[in-house]
């Protein structure tokens, strides 16, 4: 990477003098990250190849979409995105150093109430103006006016194709067959309203900057079910209680949200299979028989 190079586009971007010092690395898996140490300046940097310019762009765009959302509730914060582009043989993008620590419990409830009102934000349909990505996932964002049908198409139809492709196991792929054919059911009577989402809020994309301030990043922004943002936080590990606790003070749990939560969850349990395989196969096969049970198969 021509670390040079780049300081010098974000100078003149952010209209100030910056000098090169060092790049620390971070580590990353889809991406790899940087700080970029410029004397009294740090950065964040993530680089891929050139054709994940795309990837960045959004990422960017998304920051400011959620920022613009949550300016001045003081309950969270997103990192600021100063720059995308390529360089050498990298896409990158600058965003804000923020020193971070783990999320505590104290931190949680801010975070749940910030997320609760984020989702108060809603459009008049369900999706994106583009598609995007969910991790190295594209994620179909075609609009749909019916939250069951954008579900079926969008989303966990989507992911079983590639799941297919990607050798998942006969026995669940017809099982998963299944659960496609009952998502009108499981969602009968049910139509939310499209708020805007993170759409990849797990526990590794959450933190606490050192004033206590929660703070969200890695967004895969669509319109849809507030739900899908929670039930999302409740997979891989999931958040302290505190954080459950302060989003339903502002947004109460709606009856059957639990079948509801092991749809939303399945769609990232097929995106991991997709993206890792291994033992996610498994994983979706269990949730692929609970919601099953659920409509008597």
């Amino acid at each position: 990477m021509e670390w040079s190079e780049l300081t010098g586009l974000l100078a003149k971007q952010l209209q100030r003098s910056l000098s090169f010092e060092q790049a620390l690395v971070i580590g990353g898996g889809i991406n790899s990250s940087f700080k970029l140490c410029c004397g009294q300046a740090d950065f964040f940097v993530k680089l891929n190849a050139p054709n994940r310019l795309a990837m960045f762009e959004q990422e960017a765009a998304m920051l400011e979409r959620l920022s613009n959302v949550v300016a001045g509730s003081g309950l969270v914060r997103l990192p600021a995105s100063h720059l995308t582009g390529v360089v050498g043989s990298n896409a990158f993008i600058v965003l804000e150093w923020l020193d971070l620590v783990e999320l505590d419990e104290k931190s949680a409830s801010p975070l749940g109430q910030g997320l609760a009102s984020l989702h108060q934000e809603t459009g008049s349909s369900f999706g994106w103006h583009e598609d995007g990505y969910i991790g190295l996932s594209r994620q179909r964002n075609d609009v749909n006016d019916n939250w069951s049908r954008f579900w079926q198409d969008q989303r966990l139809g989507f992911q079983a194709k590639m799941a297919r492709r990607n050798g998942l196991p006969a026995g669940i792929e017809s099982r998963l067959g299944l659960v496609l054919e009952s998502i009108p059911a499981l969602f009968e009577g049910y139509q939310p309203s499209a708020s805007l989402l993170h759409g990849d809020l797990w526990i590794g994309n959450c933190a606490m900057d050192t004033g206590g301030v929660p703070v969200i990043f890695d967004p895969a922004c669509y319109y849809g079910d507030a739900e899908s943002d929670l039930a999302m936080a409740e997979l891989f590990g999931g958040f302290p209680s505190a954080f459950y606790q302060g989003y339903r003070q502002v947004r109460p749990q709606v009856n059957g949200y639990a079948v509801r939560r092991g749809l939303y969850q399945l769609y990232h349990l097929l995106n991991h299979f997709n993206l890792f395989g291994g033992d996610y196969a498994n994983r979706a096969g269990d949730m692929i028989e609970e919601l099953l049970a659920e409509t008597g198969h």
